[in-house]
């Protein structure tokens, strides 16, 4: 059976998603515009620095608001966040584009996707800490559409 338009990219994303280098979390992103891609990205470190895949993670404790602590690797940039500068550094306007992603965005890539003008996020599946970002897009008027209803899970998390 023929994909529509988001099953489609969410699949493409999937492949970018295979070039991750962080094991925990090997997330994938891809900007739409018109149907056309105009930017990728996917988990890794920023250009020239190591890889978690290399030289292992490097993790870093974060208390949630109900006084749940997580682990975090803070090596490597999120995909949302490197097919943003992906565009940046190519000149690519993203105003009302796009943005399919692995699991909905964190808090700090929710508000990138706000002010570079993305108008639509669809997510593949939930994120365990995403209710600011829900908050925010709906605030802002960005539609979020979750294509499976189960979080995202991933180790050490």
């Amino acid at each position: 059976m023929r994909p529509d338009w988001d099953e489609y990219f969410i699949d493409m994303m999937d492949t970018v998603a295979s070039r991750a280098t962080c094991d925990r979390g090997r997330s994938g992103c891809i900007i739409v515009k018109d149907r056309r891609i105009i930017s990728t990205g996917y988990v890794g470190s920023p250009s020239g620095l190591p890889h978690c895949d290399e030289v292992g993670h490097l993790m870093k404790q974060v208390i949630d608001e109900d006084g749940t602590t997580r682990q975090h690797c803070v090596r490597t940039i999120h995909a949302e966040q490197n097919a943003i500068c992906q565009a940046a550094r190519h000149g690519i306007p993203l105003e009302g584009s796009t943005l399919y992603c692995t699991m909905e965005p964190c808090r700090v890539c929710a508000m990138l996707i706000i002010s570079c003008g993305i108008k639509h996020v669809v997510a593949k599946s939930r994120y365990h800490a995403a209710q600011e970002t829900r908050e925010m897009f709906a605030t802002a008027g960005i539609t979020l559409k979750v294509m499976e209803d189960s979080v995202e899970n991933y180790a050490n998390q």
